[in-house]
């Protein structure tokens, strides 16, 4: 790698950061680690709560403000692109000024512009504070995946990840249920959409001033060279749980996780190479990011990311709107999606006992594999039973795709450019996500939900292969491994 490219303010503690690293991952887990998870899970639930609110009210929000189709669209992607905005600009403050100053920056313009949207009194006002909600929550799922892939050991990376992200994706079907009950009544002479928005604003609020006291990143501590603060908090966790041995001063070979392979060739999780070089935060990151030897996995988690989207927000998003093309009305088509909705918290449960178990890669490409078959399903299907049976089952492996893939992100980049390495290639995802409505609805609207599908699928299909073929293995792996 050049090393100009990674020239900084601040450079890693070398053996000092090493040496909080290797304690990290091969910490037990303790009561610590799990409160930091519930913290995370449930800044999340208002993420997924977000990502799924306009595509779920769109019918209402048509119809309130006879949005033309155009104009529909535009509400649908607003609060994406605000989002693709925040992944890259948060990111990079989580990388500079820490981790937990980065997550009280998010929530804090989340809440309050999401409290703006509950009184828009046009589309343009809509439209705006969508936006700027967006870029409020755009990072917060980069922000939570590096944060947990920087705290939790390694051997149970994924598995808490996934518990995080169980908690978060019961806002799917909140929203879902809460649209339900809501949308048809006025409460206190207010429309009903309006009370989600303040739902929204409300509740990350009070997540807001848990957030206070998460701790900061060890490792990123250590990486920026303070290594004496990185060393009380790492104290902390192993007093948590019950660790009174010395730390180790060197860092042994990694096990293989359970289910990874174990062949000895470079690509196992089990026999990475050295350590990658702990690059400092500077103006060049894309550079850095671009050369070796990041640049082919880099290619390909951009390609992936985008890819993600057509799948996993193209059913989300959209639902109500196939439900409309089905011939249901606005109150059949929430009440459908809703009890779909119910297969995303139950599918990141489903993930628990296999992500540590599965190869990472292996295990996005069968999801994906999944989301096809269940979506052609959803797609045919006339009958209520049937389109909550595959609504349902698309939900469900939808987020074991998911949730494979946040660790996965997690896990291609060191710590010291984690959160903006890997919010670049986040913010891809939601710049996909905000030409969704424009690439997709077209599609709908000419052609019907099977040939809708057929692009999920192609979309879909084309992941797979690439996980496969140019992903490396990283189950069980240390965080900070260099690419093969």
């Amino acid at each position: 790698m050049n090393q100009t490219a990674l020239s900084g303010r601040h450079r890693p503690a070398g053996a000092g950061a090493d040496a909080i690293g290797d304690r990290l991952d091969r910490m037990p887990v303790s009561a610590m680690h799990r409160r930091l998870t519930a913290v995370i899970g449930i800044g999340l639930l208002f993420d997924t709560f977000e990502n799924n609110l306009s595509g779920t009210i769109s019918q209402v929000l048509k119809e309130d403000f006879a949005f033309g189709g155009s104009t529909l669209k535009l509400v649908l992607a607003s609060a994406f692109l605000g989002q693709f905005a925040g992944s890259l600009v948060l990111g990079r403050v989580a990388d500079r000024l820490g981790r937990r100053r980065a997550f009280l920056v998010n929530l804090a313009l989340y809440s309050a512009f999401s409290l703006l949207g509950a009184f828009s009194p046009n589309a343009a006002w809509l439209v705006v504070t969508r936006f700027f909600a967006g870029v409020g929550i755009g990072a917060e799922q980069t922000l939570s995946d590096c944060y947990l892939a920087d705290v939790l050991p390694a051997s149970h990376r994924g598995r808490y990840t996934a518990w995080a992200y169980t908690l978060a994706f019961c806002g799917v079907p909140a929203v879902g249920f809460a649209a339900l009950w809501l949308v048809p009544l006025s409460p206190l002479g207010i429309a009903g959409w309006r009370w989600l928005f303040v739902a929204g604003s409300l509740g990350s609020a009070v997540v807001w001033i848990g957030r206070r006291r998460l701790i900061e990143s060890p490792r990123w501590l250590a990486a920026n060279g303070r290594t004496a603060q990185a060393e009380r908090l790492v104290a902390r966790l192993e007093a948590s749980a019950g660790r009174t041995r010395p730390p180790l001063t060197t860092a042994p070979g990694p096990e293989p996780a359970s289910g990874t392979a174990t062949d000895g060739t470079a690509e196992a999780a089990g026999a990475a190479g050295p350590a990658a070089p702990s690059p400092s935060p500077s103006p060049s990151l894309l550079r850095v990011i671009l050369q070796p030897p990041y640049r082919r996995r880099t290619l390909m988690l951009w390609t992936v990311c985008v890819l993600s989207v057509f799948g996993y927000y193209g059913f989300g998003s959209l639902a109500p709107q196939i439900l409309a093309a089905k011939g249901y009305g606005m109150v059949a088509g929430l009440g459908f999606t809703a009890l779909s909705f119910v297969g995303y918290p139950l599918g990141s449960a489903l993930s628990l006992p296999l992500i540590d178990r599965v190869e990472r890669k292996v295990l996005l490409a069968a999801a994906a594999a999944g989301m096809i078959a269940t979506g052609t399903g959803f797609a045919f299907c006339t009958q209520p039973p049937l389109i909550i049976g595959f609504g349902f089952s698309y939900t469900l492996v939808s987020n074991v795709f998911s949730n494979a893939s946040h660790v996965y992100l997690a896990e291609q980049y060191p710590t010291a450019i984690r959160a903006g390495a890997s919010g670049a290639a986040y913010s891809l995802s939601k710049l996909s996500a905000a030409a969704l409505p424009f690439l997709l609805l077209p599609v709908l609207q000419t052609h019907g939900p099977v040939s809708l599908f057929a692009v999920i699928s192609a979309a879909m299909a084309l992941l797979a292969a690439l996980v496969l073929l140019v992903g490396d293995r990283t189950t069980g792996a240390p965080v900070d491994q260099l690419p093969r």
